[in-house]
């Protein structure tokens, strides 16, 4: 069943705030291998002239997931989740993420469109502190793959 494109545009409301902690990100960036000095030491970060550790640029493939959970619960969207692949993804930052952060993000349709026989999602995430400050926004591809694929 192809996606309506009549989404597109359509915004979904701000996520529960995500708090940053130091060990989420330490976590992460030893996860994915990277031990930069500025995702684990304060003292490095600060030398950066950053107030405390920042994350590594994919983290916040995290608050972007927490955003596009509506998008895919969405009903009236109708995904079947077992058929979805992760297309694409990439950020653009404002500033890096930082312990400390309470983030929210607001989850926009750009585009739904068919090729070769898979529905292709793209969406935006704007994300920023509870605050307001902007600090990313993350764009996705999702691929709801056609019958028989």
């Amino acid at each position: 069943m192809a996606l309506d494109p009549s989404f597109i545009g359509r915004s979904y409301p701000p996520i529960e705030p995500y708090e940053v902690g130091r060990e989420k990100i330490r976590d992460f960036a030893r996860a994915i291998g990277d031990y930069n000095p500025a995702y684990h030491d304060v003292e490095a970060a600060r030398k950066l002239g950053h107030p405390d550790i920042i994350a590594p640029p994919t983290f916040a493939v995290i608050v972007s997931f927490l955003a596009t959970r509506a998008l895919i619960a969405d009903p009236d969207l109708g995904i079947d989740y077992g058929r979805v692949v992760h297309g694409e993804q990439r950020f653009v930052y404002t500033r890096p993420v930082r312990a400390g952060d309470n983030l929210t993000a607001v989850l926009t349709v750009e585009n739904v469109r068919v090729a070769a026989g898979n529905d292709l999602l793209s969406t935006r995430a704007e994300i920023s502190t509870v605050a307001g400050e902007p600090v990313l926004t993350a764009y996705s591809t999702t691929v709801v793959r056609g019958e028989g694929k």
